[in-house]
Parts: C-alpha cells; sequence; structure tokens
C-alpha cells in the first residue's frame, strides 16, 4: 500500500430533517450568502425550509449558478461578498452549486487574477484566505459535499477546468435523501453513474496491496448496481435513497483513493466534452470510459478481470474476462438511460479528437492515467473510438 494522508472535517450531517439543525451548524451572528441554482429549490420546499432554518441570521441571495457552474457568474458572487462583508457561504444544491462556492470562497480574498486559480490548477490550503461555507444537498452525484475539490467551467474559453486544496472542504453538510424525490429522472441517472464512474477512476488501474481499499470500492459498486435503476424508479423510497445517496459521498470522500493508485483521465476527456457540447457530466463519462479501458487494455487488463469477477461474477481466462466487464460496464450505463455513443449527443463530432489533443497540448498535459501512460495519441484513439 502507499503512504498516504488522510484528511477530512467536514461534519457530514445525514438522515431526515437534518436542514433543521442550520441554526447550530452556521456560526452564531453570520451574516450568509446563501448560493443555489436555477430555482429548483423553490418548487420542492428546500428554500423555505433553509430560511426558517436560519430565522434570525442576516441573509443575502445570489442564484442562478449553472451546471457546469461558470467563472463569469461566480466572480459576480465573490463581487457581493466584498461589497457586503459577508463572512458565511451556504450553498443550497448539487455539485455544481457546491463547486461554485468552493471557488466564491477561494477566490474572495485571492491574491491576483482568480481566473489562475483554475487556469494553473491552483492548491488553496490557507484556512484564513477562504471564506467558510457549508452545504445542503440537493442531489447525490459528485462527492462535493465531502471532499475539497472542484470543477468550473471558464465560459469566455469553453474550458471546464478542475482546483481544490485542503481549505475548500465545506464546515458540514447537510444530507436528507428526502431531498431526491422531486428530481428529474435524467439527473438520478446522472448521478448513479457519475458516483460509479468515480469509484472506477480510483479502482480499475492495476492490481496493488490496496486489498481493503478494493473491497470498499467494490461494495460501492455493488451498492450502486442494485439500488440505481430501482433508486430512478421510486425515489420517494427512503432504504433506496439513503443508500444511494451514501454511496455518491463516500465515492468521491477520499477515503477510497487513500494508498492506491488512481487515473481520472475519463474526466480530464469529459470534462472538454461537456466544455464544447453542454454534455451533462455523467453522459460524457458513460461515453468516454469504456473506449478508454478498450485502448488501455493491456495495462489495465488484470484490474478489468477482478472488477470482472467480482462485480459481475464472471468467469474465463483473463482476456475473457476483463473484455466482458467492459461489456458489462455499458450494459448498466445503458440500463441507466446512458448514451455510450459521442454521435447519439451532437451531430458536430468529427473534429473533436483533434481539438481535444490540441487543448492538452496547450496546456502541457503530455501524459495522464495512474501510470502517466495515456499519452496524447492515446487520447485521440479514446476519443476517435467514442464516436
Amino acid at each position: 500500500m502507499l503512504n498516504f494522508e488522510l484528511y477530512n472535517p467536514t461534519n457530514l450531517v445525514f438522515g431526515k430533517g437534518q436542514i433543521e439543525k442550520l441554526s447550530v451548524l452556521v456560526p452564531y451572528g453570520s451574516k450568509i450568502l446563501l448560493a443555489y441554482g436555477g430555482g429548483s429549490i423553490f418548487k420542492n420546499g428546500i428554500y423555505e425550509q433553509v430560511k426558517n432554518a436560519l430565522t434570525g441570521f442576516e441573509i443575502v441571495e445570489f442564484g442562478g449558478i449553472e451546471p457546469n457552474p461558470h467563472f463569469e457568474t461566480l466572480m459576480k458572487a465573490v463581487e457581493i461578498i466584498r461589497e457586503q462583508k459577508i463572512d458565511f457561504i451556504l450553498a443550497v444544491g448539487g455539485g455544481s452549486v457546491i463547486d461554485g462556492v468552493k471557488f466564491i470562497s477561494g477566490a474572495v480574498q485571492f491574491d491576483g487574477d482568480p481566473i489562475d486559480i483554475l487556469q494553473k490548477r491552483l492548491l488553496i490550503k490557507d484556512l484564513t484566505k477562504v471564506i467558510p461555507f457549508g452545504t445542503v444537498l440537493t442531489l447525490p452525484a459528485t462527492g462535493s459535499e465531502m471532499n475539497s475539490g472542484a470543477v468550473v467551467t471558464i465560459e469566455s474559453t469553453q474550458e471546464k477546468l478542475a482546483f481544490g486544496g485542503s481549505a475548500l472542504f465545506p464546515q458540514f453538510s447537510i444530507c436528507d435523501p428526502t431531498v431526491i424525490a422531486s428530481l428529474p429522472v435524467r439527473q438520478l441517472q446522472n448521478g448513479v453513474v457519475d458516483a460509479y464512474t468515480h469509484v472506477l477512476e480510483q479502482y480499475l488501474t492495476y492490481p496493488h496491496e490496496g486489498y481493503l481499499q478494493d473491497r470498499i470500492a467494490e461494495s460501492i459498486l455493488n451498492t450502486l448496481i442494485q439500488v440505481g435503476p430501482s433508486v430512478v424508479k421510486n425515489p420517494t423510497d427512503y432504504a433506496l435513497a439513503s443508500n444511494f445517496m451514501w454511496s455518491c459521498t463516500m465515492a468521491l470522500n477520499g477515503l477510497i483513493q487513500k494508498g492506491v493508485p488512481s487515473d481520472w483521465a475519463t474526466h480530464m476527456i469529459g470534462h472538454e466534452l461537456t466544455a464544447l457540447y453542454g454534455i451533462d457530466h455523467a453522459r460524457t463519462l458513460a461515453i468516454i470510459g469504456p473506449n478508454l479501458y478498450r485502448v488501455m487494455f493491456e495495462t489495465k487488463k488484470g484490474k478489468l478481470a477482478q472488477y470482472g469477477k467480482r462485480i459481475f461474477n464472471l468467469t474465463g481466462n483473463e482476456d475473457e474476462i476483463a473484455n466482458e466487464a467492459i461489456n458489462k460496464t455499458v450494459e448498466f450505463f445503458h440500463t441507466m438511460g446512458m448514451q455510450t455513443n459521442l454521435s447519439e449527443c451532437t451531430e458536430d463530432y468529427s473534429k473533436t479528437a483533434d481539438f481535444i489533443v490540441n487543448r492538452f497540448e496547450e496546456r502541457g498535459w503530455k501524459a495522464m492515467g495512474e501510470k502517466q501512460n495515456i499519452t496524447l495519441d492515446k487520447v485521440k484513439s479514446i476519443v476517435e473510438m467514442s464516436y
């Protein structure tokens, strides 16, 4: 097992009715920026619950944070915080709102141009230079409620870029599984596939000695396979909803990544598809992931075979099991309503591979993956295979 440090200061408050605890979770006397997205929280009652729980606090509202939050929008919130001397942010929403708030938190006191946080992939580590924040999760998927990473889109350059740092953990996150009852089917489907692929990024590398990490990762995969199709059909079932929400959090709260190699190339390529075409994040992962495994088959074969045996109970020789494991993954994505070809999502795809390779070259990204062997020519093959 590789050396590691595990640091996660987020107070996760899980279960029914937990929004009521906001008044004791938010520091007394705080002036709050209440950040949210397109307004679904007004329809499902969450806004009213939050406001009632924060009676007596001074609140400034900032709505309109987009799916794949835009740098340009978030900078408007940064200016509001500076002007009104706000000292706490509450993100009420899914991963996009929470990611946006992480950027806002780090940008307010940033010494320089905040766009550098994204373009230079800076790590924000100084707790005295961020605005503290908490979250009320409304859409399980990204695990952003219990990690310090985020992704933000620069609309002007069509770039979707990741950043993070130890100062960007939420102080607390309220996770009430009952909130998923009003979510559209598409968002539930996306959440399952997003979390599933988060696990694969940390699991489908090569055989190693992280036995416990493998078993934890496999348990999350098995749980998502078990509850995923059912929770889409019946999101009011609390057993399904709670296991779905907790699986999404566990998939990316840092635990299963400790002591083991990880990949993340599927995400890096997938982000480009979202930035270029506006394709839902989870759906870009369903398009790219299986083809990355095919192109990188020889270096991932051992772990693919383990995955096939333990998750899908496959038998045969190593090559047969590994190949069929990829096919079974695609089948599961189809079960979850995913399209797994780029041509099903956009007509203008013929030059996508060249564009992404050129974009990576401009950023100096010459290789990626757990062995840094996913070179730019491999990226081109992966994207072209995904057409």
